[in-house]
């Protein structure tokens, strides 16, 4: 009888534990979604924590959360691998991805759904106007961030350094992050750094709050010839005094935009761009790069396919 009783009380001390679990976090009918962003001093990580606090509010049942990663390649990665279910990338990266070239060749990435194209991101070459670089040309022999190890920026300054014929034997290449890089740049450890973001971007700003800041502008031939070799790059320009700069500096952009895995279904797609897009006053007020985005704006660029239910959204 008292083994009986004793079975009997851990039966009800089983049920009791169950039901508590099931209370804290067995409703069938919660969501669970990770945003993947980029690097804390860039511009995805302040986006994708609106974006979190947006699909909380809007959507029954929602608990997303937005993460610091490495930004755009590692991004692809950890939605490939099934980490992150929503993600903020590049839109050059992300279709060299999709098509398994550049630093996905031989690692096709198949999974991947378009949700909404989001604003431009401009590459931004930035040194203190007391290293005396005036040109890209003049980078030769000197030590520069290019952005972390294969990251998008990465990508980015290989290319624009190629449409000047500078490789990497040419420079010092030192791989950190943005805010790595404005830390370097702040001590005197690098030249010169490659920031694709949008502007005005934090670590550039956390550089221009001690020293006087240089933008190096592109020349206009070497623009159109980056464009004609890598057409999702596009003109820009960053207006006079973004940075405290006295004149506007010519550039390129790509795109950012917001990708889901195929494990997103079409009416949790269709959920997250009502979310977003009903609400783009508070999203807009993440960043001044996010003024930039539009419902209008919201399918240009994309390289890979919709989801279904975004694109339906997109069309209403």
């Amino acid at each position: 009888m008292k083994l009986l009783g004793k079975l009997s009380l851990l039966s009800l001390v089983l049920v009791s534990v169950i039901a508590l679990v099931a209370g804290c976090g067995g409703d069938s009918g919660k969501r669970f979604l990770n945003i993947a962003t980029g690097g804390t001093a860039g511009t995805y990580y302040p986006i994708g924590g609106a974006m979190a606090e947006l699909l909380n509010q809007n959507i029954t049942g929602m608990n997303a959360s937005a993460q610091s990663t490495g930004a755009t390649v590692a991004n692809i990665n950890m939605l490939k691998d099934g980490q992150v279910e929503l993600a903020i990338v590049q839109n050059d990266i992300t279709y060299y991805a999709a098509n398994g070239t550049e630093m996905f060749e031989g690692k096709k990435v198949d999974n991947i759904r378009g949700i909404a194209a989001l604003y431009p991101e401009t590459c931004q070459v930035v040194t203190l106007e007391s290293k005396g670089i005036k040109t890209i040309a003049g980078l030769k022999g000197k030590r520069v961030a290019v952005g972390a190890m294969g990251s998008g920026a990465e990508a980015n300054a290989r290319q624009i350094l190629a449409a000047y014929g500078i490789t990497y034997d040419d420079i010092d290449e030192q791989f950190l992050s943005f805010s790595e890089a404005a830390s370097a740049l702040k001590d005197g450890n690098v030249d010169a750094a490659f920031v694709t973001a949008g502007y005005p971007t934090a670590a550039v700003q956390d550089i221009a709050s001690q020293n006087k800041v240089r933008l190096i502008s592109m020349e206009s031939g070497k623009i159109d010839e980056l464009i004609k070799k890598y057409p999702f790059y596009t003109k820009s320009t960053v207006p006079a005094g973004t940075y405290g700069m006295a004149a506007p500096v010519e550039t390129v952009s790509v795109m950012a935009i917001l990708v889901c895995s195929d494990k997103v279904n079409d009416a949790l797609g269709y959920d997250i761009a009502k979310a977003l897009f009903t609400h783009l006053d508070r999203l807009q007020a993440a960043h001044s790069a996010a003024k930039a985005i539009s419902k209008d704006g919201a399918t240009k660029g994309m390289p890979v396919q919709m989801n279904a239910g975004a694109e339906k959204f997109f069309k209403e």
